[in-house]
């Protein structure tokens, strides 16, 4: 009983005409939901990017002082 009214249920939902019903119904939702999080998904990708950003410039410093280093240690030992 309780799988074929899920089975019954599935069904319908694959319709195509139930499908843009839905689709209809849940669009305005759908929309609000992203104009109110529009901000929040700038500010993560503005903090992504500063933070790739970051790392790189760290990766740079460490590259450039590890050849110092190198170059250093070479110049004492001769």
């Amino acid at each position: 009983m309780k799988d074929s009214l899920v089975q019954q249920f599935l069904d319908i939902l694959k319709r195509e005409d139930v499908k843009t019903e839905v689709k209809t119904l849940f669009k305005p939702v759908i929309d609000f939901i992203l104009y109110e999080i529009n901000p929040y998904i700038y500010i993560t990708v503005s903090l992504v990017f500063l933070i790739f950003v970051m790392i790189l410039a760290i990766l740079i410093i460490l590259i450039l002082l590890i050849r110092n280093k190198q170059i250093l240690q070479k110049l004492t030992s001769n």
